[in-house]
């Protein structure tokens, strides 16, 4: 949906035709000019006048271009229909990436909303035997007060969690481009881990493929090639002439070439205006390189570290903090616990699902930058 709707890929592709219309045009040859004149002649009273009777006049023109730089301005905007692609590649790739971002977002808030929501059924359980406890005598009021403090505190997690859940969709309506009256329901699960090549692999990888790169490349040939362009227009353009006149009393042709004479501009503003626009042109190419490097060691980093946490998390916290809840429970159902210990225990098992959570979207997080930055491929693997 987001290839198909997105206005940024419409955009994109527009530039690309546009380039490409910019490059018919750059082709084209120059039209010829024809004049065409008429009127009449009249005897002026002297000696000898002129015939009187009608006077027609007719002229062509064509400018002949320089080959040099013909062959330069057709490169030049070859050049820039093909960083035009290479930039639509990008806004692809952009695109692509913000849609996954947002889609795995949605599914990172569904599933806190689900932990919410089993907290709350939990929280709502211990009420309702505190409320019997403490109607047969066995618990004192304190502890129903204490189950409804924390029956109201779930509540609200679940409806924070719900708001940050519809937020979630409605960027994700965003990211795709879908209609207003389109139900979204995403559903999958976060990608799993994937073992990561050597950074140095990945940056060069990254240098080598990523379609800004090749754009900027290619903008700075487009600037060599507007320089030679520059450079070739120095030389004089002659334009070819050729004209018939009939007079009343004779008639007559000629033809003839005119050439401009570079007396006094000889294009020196052009030509160090292209180059230092060549010299920016490099600096930038030099800028996205440092850019994109950032970015890969960035998203590497982040990758390993919230691997790192996944795993711990997984096989040493959680399980620690499921079955400290599961103990609190058990001796709470044997009186030998109160409600106290059961709801600290079930908020480190909240917090620690949530940091659980965190971790796994920051690693999935990491992995969609390192697909859009061309270090893996799309399906995670190297």
């Amino acid at each position: 949906m987001a290839e198909r709707n997105n206005p940024r890929l419409r955009g994109a592709a527009a530039a690309t035709a546009r380039a490409a219309a910019a490059t018919r045009t750059a082709t084209a040859y120059i039209n010829p000019t024809i004049e065409i004149y008429e009127g009449r002649q009249y005897a002026r009273p002297i000696p000898t006048p002129g015939v009187p009777g009608l006077l027609q006049h007719y002229a062509g023109y064509q400018a002949i271009e320089i080959p040099r730089e013909r062959t330069a301005r057709r490169r030049a905007a070859e050049l820039a229909r093909t960083s035009s692609q290479f930039g639509e590649a990008a806004v692809t790739r952009s695109v692509t990436a913000n849609a996954k971002q947002a889609f795995y977002n949605v599914l990172r808030h569904r599933v806190e909303v689900e932990h919410a929501q089993e907290n709350l059924r939990l929280v709502e359980d211990l009420r309702r035997r505190v409320e019997v406890e403490v109607r047969v005598g066995e618990k004192g009021r304190l502890e129903l007060t204490r189950a409804e403090a924390e029956i109201a505190r779930a509540s609200f997690t679940v409806r924070s969690a719900q708001l940050e859940l519809a937020n979630s969709i409605a960027l994700l309506r965003v990211a795709i481009a879908a209609p207003a009256d389109a139900n979204l329901d995403p559903r999958g699960a976060l990608e799993p881990r994937v073992q990561l090549p050597p950074l140095t692999q990945l940056r060069e990888l990254v240098l080598n493929s990523h379609p800004v790169i090749a754009q900027f490349q290619t903008e700075v040939q487009r600037t060599e090639a507007m320089l030679q362009r520059e450079r070739a227009l120095r030389i004089p353009q002659p334009t070819l002439f050729a004209e018939f006149e009939n007079q009343p009393d004779l008639r007559f042709w000629r033809t003839g070439v005119s050439i401009p004479i570079p007396l006094w501009d000889r294009r020196r503003g052009q030509i160090d205006e292209s180059k230092a626009t060549i010299s920016q042109s490099n600096a930038e190419l030099d800028q996205r390189r440092l850019e994109l490097i950032s970015a890969t060691e960035r998203a590497y980093e982040q990758y390993q570290l919230a691997d790192q946490q996944t795993v711990s998390l997984e096989s040493g916290e959680l399980r620690a903090a499921e079955s400290a809840v599961d103990a609190a429970k058990a001796a709470y159902r044997f009186g030998e616990r109160g409600i106290v210990e059961v709801l600290d225990a079930q908020r480190v098992l909240q917090s620690v699902r949530g940091d659980l959570v965190e971790a796994q979207f920051a690693r999935q997080s990491a992995l969609i930058d390192l697909e859009e930055l061309g270090a893996i491929a799309p399906e995670g693997r190297p």
